[in-house]
């Protein structure tokens, strides 16, 4: 923090009243908009989100927070933390484990860790995509990041896998089969625009399969049509299809690319075109 003294919000609105001739009444408001600016953007004064769910140990300091759109709903803000509870304590075990087996790298401090829940899209008031975003600092060469998705069924109150929407799902049939042809393609696109085509290869795509536990953590995109998704997003954690230094990889397939495999409820929920703002984050 800066050691400097800060003028008191009056006194500088009383500073610059003076200079420039101001009445009573916008020195109110300019004292008010001062310390609203005070207030978000001091360090002290700006409060830090409380996590819904947290461990803290010797080993480890662990935190899961849910956003505002999953706590509005009770039974996936429940599902969320009742997962994030479970990966607390999975890590909390294998933190006091290591820190058993291995005390001197613990000697500057525990891991930490923290998972994020939140909601990507809602379609057809019925579909919640939700994206699971995980920060891990274990005292390795670098901190990790992970990412993992939810679909949750609003109507059944529960997650569902992404099978209502498509005829079939086999594993290696024709519509996983179509699917990964068309993720391999964006994620082809992603890497030349980061000028990483020289990782774009079978190599670093071989961890995929046609088969839906292997193509990748997956949600429903946002789309320009209300109430619609306009495809697929498949999200993906460092090292899963490029080095680390490379980050993060979104593959989107449009919605018209899986027309011909759609059900009835799928043809009923996509539709139009994604958002130039939800592409501007796969950068």
């Amino acid at each position: 923090m800066c050691a400097c003294a800060v003028e008191p919000p009056d006194a500088l609105v009383a500073h610059i009243a003076k200079q420039d001739g101001f009445d009573l009444p916008m020195r109110a408001k300019l004292s008010v908009a001062l310390l609203l600016a005070l207030f978000a953007t001091h360090p002290v004064l700006a409060a830090d989100p409380k996590p819904d769910a947290s461990i803290k140990t010797k080993a480890i300091e662990a935190d899961v927070y849910l956003d505002d759109k999953i706590k509005a709903d009770p039974a996936l803000a429940a599902d969320c933390l009742a997962d994030g509870r479970k990966w607390l304590d999975k890590n909390a075990a294998e933190a006091a484990s290591e820190m058993k087996q291995a005390p001197q790298f613990f000697k500057d401090g525990g891991w930490t860790y923290e998972r994020k829940y939140s909601v990507r899209s809602i379609v057809g008031d019925r579909y919640v995509s939700v994206l699971r975003d995980d920060y891990m600092d274990a005292h390795a060469a670098h901190p990790n990041t992970d990412v993992n998705t939810i679909l949750w069924d609003d109507t059944e109150k529960k997650p569902i896998s992404i099978r209502p929407f498509f005829n079939e799902t086999a594993d290696n049939g024709p519509t996983m089969t179509a699917m990964l042809k068309a993720v391999i393609a964006s994620l082809k696109v992603e890497k030349k625009k980061r000028d990483s085509s020289e990782t774009a290869t079978a190599e670093w795509f071989k961890g995929l399969e046609p088969k839906l536990l292997k193509i990748g953590a997956v949600t429903l995109a946002p789309s320009t049509e209300a109430g619609k998704s306009s495809g697929l997003t498949f999200h993906y954690p460092p090292y899963a299809v490029g080095p680390y230094v490379e980050g993060q990889y979104v593959a989107f397939v449009p919605w018209e690319t899986l027309k011909p495999y759609l059900t009835a409820e799928g043809a009923r929920i996509f539709g139009g075109s994604r958002p130039k703002g939800d592409r501007d984050q796969d950068q």
